[in-house]
């Protein structure tokens, strides 16, 4: 038997109120910073979602912790953690195994976010039933006993919302209110739609290069959207690979930083499939994912 929480639209699981009152708090205030357009609060939402979304979630929480796709000295991945916390995703603990087991049991009852059977559930109902903040210690040591000991990430676990607040004090400082409202909850909700259209849209609409056991697609406007994370089929086939985007026209954003950290010696020991040679790396990514 599988210790995976099964929370499913079909097994009638109940909404956490506070999480729908928080997100949808999130929502309006995201709305009224559109009543405060200036070029400086877009500079700040510019900045903050690259730093939250790209370097934090997507090079940090995604292609390093959970799928270890390169090595970087603990400085660097304790930066990148800290950038992730400014998404107000969970701290790595939750998403780190969220994701794996997302992996593990792709697009099946166990998947915690599949749309296969619920668009809307895919994308963002599972989050309102509790997401990621329902697997319990054993679940977490299970599928991210890596993570689970190193104390740094617990104590992000537990406290990575107040980087969020710290982000908030200092775009007050700078631009007043109208620039939080950009700044941090325009931000938050836009990163939030751009992770979770890769659990939804790509899941569900675009092409599929690799026969993979899940609905995974490759989807262009979601690799724009999120940072080169929608070339979803191509990393289900290769979740350890840190390059995502394997053709020429597949931009992936996330990769090229990856690809920069390493020329100046700052990440090692990058996976980085290549479609160019692809027999060669069967093998070696079949062993190492």
């Amino acid at each position: 038997m599988n210790n995976v929480i099964k929370f499913k639209p079909s097994s009638s699981p109940k909404l956490l109120w506070k999480v729908v009152f928080a997100m949808s708090a999130f929502h309006i205030l995201a709305i009224w910073a559109l009543f405060s357009f200036s070029w400086a609060n877009v500079l700040a939402v510019v900045i903050t979602w690259w730093i939250s979304g790209s370097l934090g979630i997507g090079l940090g929480y995604h292609r390093l912790l959970t799928h270890r796709g390169y090595k970087t000295p603990k400085w660097i991945e304790y930066f990148f953690t800290v950038c992730a916390s400014l998404a107000i995703q969970g701290g790595p603990v939750s998403w780190v195994t969220t994701h794996r087991i997302h992996h593990a049991f792709s697009d099946t009852d166990e998947d915690p976010h599949s749309p296969k059977d619920n668009f809307f559930w895919g994308h963002m109902g599972w989050v309102f039933m509790g997401g990621a903040s329902l697997y319990d210690d054993k679940t977490r040591k299970r599928y991210s006993p890596d993570i689970m000991k190193d104390k740094f990430h617990l104590f992000m676990e537990k406290y990575y919302w107040v980087s969020t607040i710290i982000t908030g004090a200092i775009l007050f400082l700078i631009g007043g209110w109208s620039m939080v409202l950009w700044g941090v909850f325009f931000r938050i909700v836009w990163g939030w739609h751009s992770v979770w259209i890769v659990n939804s849209i790509a899941h569900t609409w675009g092409s599929r290069r690799f026969d993979t056991r899940d609905t995974s697609t490759n989807n262009a406007l979601v690799g724009i959207l999120a940072w080169g994370e929608g070339w979803h089929n191509n990393h289900h086939a290769f979740p350890r690979s840190s390059r995502h985007g394997l053709a020429w026209y597949e931009f992936d954003f996330n990769w090229l930083q990856i690809w920069l950290l390493e020329k100046v010696g700052l990440v090692s020991n990058v996976y980085a499939y290549d479609i160019n040679n692809a027999e060669s790396d069967k093998k070696r990514f079949k062993k190492a994912a």
